[in-house]
């Protein structure tokens, strides 16, 4: 939390570990004490903790801690007293660009590392990223053609399905079978303009995800549309060959949605606990985006142009064979919202 302060409510609670889908919050219990007195007395009693899951929305812009970047329903598991206004009392020790925004009781054994099925991030980017190489790297002016748009989707939709991505993540040997993972979907959005400048935001849902995984995703498909690698290189970067992926800047990312589907199957009609859906916050998910993440990346966009720094760094990659030892040219492009750059598992 900003400040390295920890809401009272929370107090007891202290991160112990990361997880896959959220942070997992570790319960300590203290033995009670004894109270003064005869030996009948009895110690007086407390009202039960109770397991529950918080639904949180944050702005990279001066956070760092969890998964990724920015977060706009990033999901944590822990035992808290439900005490009245919980989450106005939360919220009330926390930074505007940090919020709880939702809260559900869970079964006692959840555990949001464990439960996660899957996780779906966007990634925003000025639509100059698909100009051609010809063109002005920032042409502000540049607008995404629907033939161009149409071309992108038809890329990202390659990914669908189960691929071994050694060549997305630096953790990974070709061979190593935690390399292959699944997507699930990925496209992008008509593009909208900000400030005067045309975005367009990029999802992908998928079980899991490595190291830099989404932003190599994006970068090597936004190499692709430019002119700088033949379409050829997507299949190939599948390959146990070693194939140079360029690694898009980290400020557009955000993850947007964690997901418990098989929780939900279980147990989200059997009468005592609510689906992990979150249908009835998605107008503060929308709204808090808005007003926080879409904003940030917008305005550091402008002032720091790492979309644009970055795409002057394509020429030096080597897409037409084996790249052997190639630098990872697109690790150094600086920005205020790199934070952790993990875009989802590091196992």
């Amino acid at each position: 939390m900003a400040g390295n302060k920890v809401p009272p409510v929370l107090a007891s609670h202290q991160p112990d570990r990361k997880g896959r889908g959220g942070w997992v919050w570790e319960e300590k219990e203290h033995p009670a004490k004894r109270v003064k007195g005869g030996e009948d007395e009895e110690p007086p009693r407390k009202l039960p903790k109770r397991k529950i899951v918080l639904l949180m929305a944050y702005s990279g812009k001066g956070y760092h801690g969890m998964q990724g970047v920015s977060a706009a329903g990033q999901v944590v598991s822990l035992k808290v007293w439900l005490i009245d206004d919980i989450l106005d009392k939360i919220n009330s020790h926390l930074p505007s660009h940090i919020r709880i925004l939702g809260l559900k009781r869970v079964t006692g054994g959840f555990n949001s590392k464990n439960k996660c099925d899957a996780r779906t991030y966007c990634y925003m980017l000025p639509t100059f990223a698909f100009a051609h190489k010809d063109r002005d790297v920032q042409d502000e002016s540049y607008r995404l053609s629907a033939e161009t748009l149409q071309q992108v989707n038809r890329l990202l939709a390659c990914y669908k399905g189960t691929h071994n991505f050694h060549n997305f993540t630096s953790q990974k040997g070709p061979r190593e079978p935690s390399a292959r993972r699944y997507i699930l979907e990925m496209y992008c959005e008509e593009p909208f303009v900000r400030e005067g400048l045309e975005f367009a935001v990029i999802k992908v849902k998928g079980q899991s995800f490595m190291m830099h995984q989404i932003r190599k995703m994006v970068g090597l498909v936004v190499a692709i549309v430019k002119g700088y690698a033949p379409e050829s290189v997507l299949e190939r970067s599948w390959g146990e060959e070693k194939v140079d992926v360029p690694k898009a800047p980290g400020l557009g990312l955000v993850l947007e949605r964690v997901h418990f589907e098989k929780y939900n199957q279980r147990f989200g009609g059997d009468g005592l606990h609510e689906p992990l859906d979150w249908t009835q916050e998605e107008g503060k998910v929308t709204a808090f985006k808005e007003q926080y993440i879409y904003p940030t990346i917008v305005s550091t966009e402008r002032d720091e142009r790492s979309m644009a720094q970055w795409l002057n760094t394509l020429p030096i990659h080597n897409f037409s064979g084996t790249a052997l030892g190639a630098a990872d040219t697109g690790a150094k492009v600086p920005t205020s919202l790199e934070g952790s750059e993990g875009d989802g598992d590091t196992d």
